[in-house]
């Protein structure tokens, strides 16, 4: 009888079981009927979006797709980034429509390079791309797209003798983008040398102007439009030829999963700042006061995620630098007080690496000026305090050793002979005492010399007349 209930439990499991898997099945079996993927690139284009959409795309081939649609609305962003989506997008067994929607979207910038690469490229109306021209960061770190900043039509990336290295080195960039653009636009047969226009001077063009110069190949107002207008045109993945058959399938969405999601949070510039921020002074808490054990893990934990979202994003190194340099020199006004000096230095390094950071002229990746404007305000405050805390220590009297103990007086608890030792309240607090003459109780007496736990009193010259 004892073992009823476990074999119970046993069947009930197994039927749930049971039925979970028969869930399971249901939409294996649904992924077997033809349906369109859709992944949606908003935003700025970093290394968050870059990993969402390579990952989107399998997951799409691997539930048997028939197609993905991406669309698109973007001001541009990582060329890194951008190259990742261009290569998944070469390499995927499926055709990829290229959508700019919904009308007011744009694929300015790193767009405009993955809409060439797209075989279908498609937008909606009141819709534009363009405006290609790469901008570097310099100090190695990875090259935006995005600016307005046209190159002499007659550079050839190679150096003359004069020409500045930065000036040459621009040059190459330059020339390697268009390239890049041309041969994308070459393998689907599109206008080439607009492409050229839109990394060289950074031209663009409204859905219209793009279909009737061949930049793209329709204009369609929705999803569903888009499907039935590419529905019948061939298209070539990699070395076969595929007719699209896409009229009339259903559209599944697929959505950033949870990772995506969390770097897309923490590769923002104003978050990784903060971050980065919440992690040294954590760290710097847990210095001041060891054992606390919060603010150091939890330091800890924010300056290394911030780090790492540091190493994927455009980091101007020299900024960095000036925030650490402001940093410590707040830290020095703290320990070594300097009327100022050094915190006022430190407030002025900070604000400006701050706001050297991030490239500003890369759409996306900047830090909220608010956010460093607040910043900024209260380590003036904090810096104010201190310095009003040093001042009003040292106006203040003294409060250890021997001087202030000469000059405090205090009345016997009991009475004393001549030469003897009695006990009185000096201070607020109970003292042994030693005095010369014979006093009463409640005798008023002042300090004249201490010998370690004792005190050696006098006492207090009273007017005329008063008792003592």
């Amino acid at each position: 009888m004892g073992r009823k209930p476990w074999l119970r439990l046993v069947t009930v499991a197994g039927l749930a079981l049971a039925l979970l898997a028969l869930a399971t099945e249901a939409p294996r079996a649904a992924r077997g009927d033809a349906f369109v993927a859709r992944i949606d690139l908003d935003g700025p284009i970093g290394p968050a979006a870059a990993e969402y959409v390579d990952a989107a795309m399998r997951q799409a081939s691997a539930d048997g797709a028939s197609a993905i649609v991406l669309r698109m609305d973007t001001p541009g962003g990582l060329a890194e980034s951008m190259r990742r989506i261009v290569s998944a997008i070469l390499a995927s067994p499926l055709p990829v429509l290229g959508y700019v929607a919904p009308a007011g979207a744009r694929a300015a910038s790193a767009g405009t390079y993955i809409l060439y690469a797209c075989p279908i490229a498609a937008m909606a109306p009141a819709t534009h791309l363009g405006a290609a021209t790469p901008v570097s960061l310099g100090g190695g770190t990875p090259l935006p797209l995005g600016g307005t900043q046209p190159a002499s039509p007659k550079s050839t990336g190679t150096p003359t003798s004069g020409e500045p290295a930065g000036d040459a080195e621009n040059r190459k960039v330059l020339n390697d983008a268009i390239a890049y653009i041309r041969s994308l636009a070459q393998l689907h047969g599109r206008n080439a040398a607009w492409a050229e226009q839109a990394v060289r001077g950074a031209s663009t063009l409204t859905a219209g102007e793009a279909a009737s110069q061949h930049v793209i190949d329709f204009v369609a107002a929705d999803t569903a439009a888009l499907l039935a207008q590419a529905d019948g045109r061939s298209v070539r993945l990699g070395e076969r030829a595929l007719t699209l058959q896409l009229r009339g399938l259903p559209v599944r969405d697929y959505p950033p999963d949870w990772r995506a999601r969390f770097l897309g949070i923490v590769t923002n510039p104003t978050i990784a700042y903060l971050l980065l921020l919440a992690g040294v002074y954590g760290l710097i808490l847990e210095a001041f006061h060891p054992g606390t054990y919060l603010p150091g893990v939890t330091g800890g934990i924010c300056l290394l995620v911030g780090l790492y979202a540091l190493q994927l994003l455009p980091v101007n190194y020299a900024g960095l630098a000036l925030m650490a340099l402001g940093v410590g020199l707040l830290l020095a006004e703290a320990f070594v007080p300097t009327a100022g000096v050094v915190g006022i230095g430190g407030v002025i390094a900070f604000v400006i690496g701050s706001i050297m950071l991030f490239h500003r002229g890369v759409p996306g990746y900047t830090v909220n000026l608010g956010v460093i404007a607040g910043l900024a305000v209260c380590a003036v405050a904090v810096l104010a305090m201190l310095l009003r805390l040093v001042s009003r220590a040292r106006r203040a009297r003294s409060v250890v050793g021997d001087e202030p103990m000469l000059q405090a007086s205090g009345e016997l608890l009991q009475a004393v002979a001549a030469g003897g030792e009695s006990w009185a309240r000096i201070g607020g607090e109970r003292w042994r005492v030693h005095c010369e003459v014979a006093l009463p109780a409640g005798a008023r007496v002042r300090v004249a010399a201490r010998h370690g736990l004792l005190l050696q009193v006098t006492p207090v010259q009273t007017n005329k007349g008063e008792r003592p």
